[in-house]
């Protein structure tokens, strides 16, 4: 058989029938699965935790458990390494920026055994830095909030928001972490106008308790009025063409102030086609990527605020209405194929049941500057309508149970949970 391995087309022994998924506890690894083993797709889940709803699916062949990135980056790659080698294992879809980044600074180790349909190292470097991002949306005529480093910020008597620099952070990053270090969950800070913290106080705020990096220097970022919506726009690409793509709004987040979206619907918009074309064609993207923007009612126009190198958490919505990531990546990788512009529909809504909780709570016990929470009784029954009117659900599927079993499990005390791995049927 012959097959596309980094670009040509190959001669195999063995058939190229597989793809490697390190997936999370997200409702975007169920989709990739369900997508892929219905389309023919053998699926090697892999995962540093044995919990992972993913790895019980009935739709994922095979599971590996490899190391926690998290707590040593370069072992996670080397097991990474180890699935593509496998003679079956045709590409990598990746689902976290520490996936990207690493194969995209190992590409030539990870092309030697599969197709490498992800960003250069170049491109990762730059979407992954809040700086070099704010200066790459400048030069393609894409508006976007005034962004400063830290220690360059003019004027702090203005709503501001304190961002990390980097979408996680690794000795690439910082001098005081080296190449096995990965540090994420990093958390942004509203400051109230006017507010001038210290670095010290941001850095204590920003990252995880009990780590501390003194090198990394945040950014500052212009917050856009709080009645402003989050977008997206979600495409594949094939060296800065599109050939696949689906856009979002999102109706509530995690939390009242916004985050990941938990509630969301698909839409269509000329102007941020136009941006978003336009944006993944400057940086001649490769692969997948969603460009998340911010509507400002002031400039009554849409801001840029960053870009994903990789799949996003809402993804089932872009597959219930008819955009196929998985199967389009899939397609592209292994025969050329694009998949091209095949069409949606629009206003498909779908949720992530647990995030609708925490968007709940987050009504109850948060606080943020300038930003009112709405009346707990209105947002309950909104959330409940929206259920009724858009029954669509990233883990709620009655042909695949054990995954939503999975998840509740996990939210129970550790204590009373068993984390020995189920095999998928």
């Amino acid at each position: 058989m012959t097959t596309r391995i980094n670009g040509q087309m190959k001669d195999t022994t063995v058939e190229k029938n597989a793809v490697l998924l390190p997936i999370n506890h997200s409702g975007s690894s169920l989709s990739c699965l369900r997508s892929l083993h219905r389309h023919g797709v053998r699926t090697v889940a892999v995962s540093e935790h044995v919990t992972c709803p993913g790895l019980v699916s009935r739709f994922c062949d095979e599971q590996m458990v490899v190391p926690s990135p998290y707590e040593d980056l370069l072992a996670y790659k080397d097991a990474l390494l180890a699935g593509a080698r496998r003679p079956s294992v045709a590409t990598i879809i990746p689902h976290r920026e520490m996936d990207s980044y690493l194969l995209a600074k190992y590409h030539d180790e990870f092309a030697q055994h599969v197709t490498p349909l992800w960003p250069s190292f170049k491109q990762v470097q730059t979407v992954q830095d809040s700086l070099a991002m704010a200066d790459a949306a400048e030069d393609a005529a894409v508006p976007t909030p005034n962004t400063w480093s830290f220690d360059a910020v003019p004027d702090w008597d203005r709503p501001l928001i304190v961002k990390p620099r980097y979408a996680f952070l690794t000795g690439g990053h910082v001098d005081s972490l080296d190449e096995n270090d990965c540090i994420g969950k990093m958390e942004p800070v509203y400051l109230e106008r006017g507010e001038r913290p210290t670095l010290a106080d941001i850095q204590q705020r920003m990252h995880p308790a009990g780590v501390e990096i003194s090198d990394h220097i945040p950014v500052v970022q212009e917050r856009v009025d709080h009645t402003a919506r989050e977008y997206g726009f979600r495409g594949l690409c094939d060296r800065g063409q599109t050939t696949l793509a689906c856009q979002k709004r999102q109706i509530r987040g995690t939390s009242y102030a916004g985050g990941a979206s938990v509630y969301r619907k698909t839409m269509a918009d000329e102007k941020i086609d136009e941006y978003s074309r336009q944006l993944l064609s400057h940086l001649d993207w490769h692969g997948l990527a969603s460009v998340q923007y911010l509507y400002d009612p002031e400039l009554d126009n849409y801001v840029f605020t960053e870009i994903n190198p990789r799949v996003w958490a809402s993804l089932e919505m872009d597959v219930c209405a008819g955009a196929n990531f998985p199967v389009a990546h899939w397609q592209l990788a292994t025969t050329g194929e694009r998949a091209i512009e095949t069409g949606y529909t629009v206003d498909t809504g779908n949720h992530l049941l647990f995030g609708e909780l925490q968007y709940l709570l987050s009504i109850v016990r948060d606080e943020y500057p300038d930003i009112e929470p709405p009346d707990l009784r209105s947002a309950v029954g909104a959330v409940a309508r929206s259920c009724v009117t858009d029954p669509n659900f990233d883990f709620v599927r009655l042909d695949d149970p054990r995954p939503l079993l999975t998840a509740i499990r996990n939210q129970l005390p550790v204590g009373s949970r068993d984390d020995t791995l189920v095999a998928g049927e």
